[in-house]
């Protein structure tokens, strides 16, 4: 485990493990099914990671594509590679659309669109939602 990996709530709020990346839900939803993409890794530079890390890449992002367009509905779909305050590899997984999507509840609007997200204007998933949200998007994982 790593420092970036921690922030993220790993091992709680794993989605889904592959053999160098992790899907985590993000714990802060600028939009509904938010996740954040971490590599196993511990560098620091997307081009350090080993080759096979680049090549699940593909196998990851249609796992990533088909489990939220039934989860969110996206229009569109940004992969973030931010690295300015959590220094290991990883994205930002922002499903994007247009108004708003509802999850028990809450309803989460897509303040940026259809500019670029509005990461900062995010709900902080709090008390069983995290689980839920978590154990939603497993059952729809490939």
């Amino acid at each position: 485990m790593h420092a970036t990996l921690e922030k993220f709530g790993y091992p709680a709020s794993e989605v889904k493990a592959y053999e160098h990346w992790v899907v985590l839900v993000r714990p802060a939803q600028p939009t509904l099914g938010s996740l954040v993409l971490a590599a196993r890794s511990t560098a620091t530079a997307f081009g350090d990671l080993p080759a096979g890390a680049h090549a699940e890449l593909a196998e990851i992002t249609r796992d990533i594509e088909a489990a939220l367009a039934t989860f969110s509905g996206y229009e569109k779909l940004n992969y973030l590679m931010l690295m300015m305050v959590d220094p290991q590899v990883h994205f930002h997984v922002i499903p994007r659309y247009e108004g708003a999507r509802e999850w028990q509840g809450i309803a989460f609007a897509d303040a940026g669109w259809p500019g670029p997200p509005a990461l900062g204007d995010a709900h902080k998933l709090t008390g069983d939602e995290p689980d839920a949200m978590r154990a939603a998007l497993q059952a729809l994982w490939a």
